[in-house]
């Protein structure tokens, strides 16, 4: 129930303009956020990249609402590789397709992306198309499929969600031509008709999508460096939650893969220690490192994922 509403109020006018006002709020956002410019997210990363775990960086912002604002997100994001390149980071790039047009002219965000990826294949970075609510689904697989196969882009890999029970299906074509997948729960509110309502299903899901794709690992040919060029490996668990992070290990040392072969994935600002531990152990560990203004979307999702995350929120209004 508190997740429901809390992930409402993350879709709603009215309590963003509430939220957005206090200034309390802002600082709090900060711990999960990298800072609302380019600049502030770029020493970040460089800081991430000091204790030996790599980033992807990602610009905040959803459903565009006019080409206009399409084209200049696109522009902004061409910017972020640049920097990447410029400064010598080691980041990847996560776009969401609503932010470039997908929701206005399937056209326009193809061209859009294609601009993105083809600018991230010359500076060597891998981008991460990222997943959104249903509605955005399957414009947004097609949208991959185009990338690979008409474009012939490899520099390009997916977000599946698994609480949807679409995902095996997805995964399963997905995984036929080696697409990098960065595994997560889902973080919007889906009817039952079409998600998992139940947590423990969403995690038995979860770890049986781990299994495929740990198990395409164990047949692929390829290596992490991809035509001299350092690609995640087909398999990444994008969660906080220990007991998803121990399944994957633990049946990656089962079939015999090698550490590099599992990157962990976690959230900015959360679960630092056990990021830090098992960089530490030798895991590759990707930092996903959000930044810019539009934080509220986000930022609410955050609290609606882990009740810890909504405490320290109100014990920091209440300190206020």
């Amino acid at each position: 129930m508190l997740r429901s509403i809390l992930i409402y109020f993350s879709q709603a006018d009215w309590m963003r303009r509430l939220v957005t006002g206090w200034g309390i709020a802002r600082k709090v956002a900060l711990r999960f956020v990298a800072g609302e410019t380019l600049d502030e997210a770029i020493e970040a990363v460089k800081k991430i990249n000091e204790k030996g775990m790599l980033a992807t960086l990602d610009q905040l912002g959803e459903h565009t609402e006019n080409a206009d604002q399409a084209y200049s997100t696109t522009e902004d994001i061409l910017v972020i590789l640049d920097a990447i390149e410029q400064s010598g980071v080691n980041a990847g790039l996560s776009v969401k397709l609503s932010q470039i047009g997908l929701t206005l002219d399937q056209k326009l965000c193809e061209e859009n992306l294609t601009k993105i990826i083809e600018r991230a294949k010359t500076h060597g970075i891998f981008v991460r198309i990222d997943m959104e609510d249903s509605e955005c689904l399957e414009p947004t697989i097609t949208m991959y499929w185009k990338m690979r196969n008409t474009n012939g882009f490899e520099n390009v890999g997916m977000v599946i969600q698994s609480y949807l029970y679409r995902s095996d299906e997805d995964v399963a074509e997905l995984l036929e031509a080696d697409t990098r997948i960065r595994m997560v729960k889902g973080a919007y509110k889906e009817p039952p008709e079409i998600a998992y309502p139940k947590k423990k299903d969403v995690d038995l899901a979860f770890d049986r999508l781990v299994e495929m794709m740990l198990q395409r690992e164990t047949v692929n040919d390829g290596s992490v460096n991809h035509n001299g060029e350092s690609w995640p490996p087909i398999t990444a668990v994008g969660s906080h939650d220990e007991a998803r992070i121990n399944y994957a290990i633990q049946r990656a040392n089962s079939l015999g893969l090698t550490k590099e072969k599992v990157e962990i994935q976690m959230l900015y600002g959360i679960r630092r220690d056990l990021q830090e531990e098992l960089a530490h152990d030798g895991y590759p560990v990707r930092i996903y490192v959000p930044f810019g203004t539009e934080w509220y979307p986000y930022f609410m999702r955050r609290l609606a994922e882990r009740p810890a995350n909504l405490w320290f929120f109100i014990s920091s209004l209440l300190r206020k």
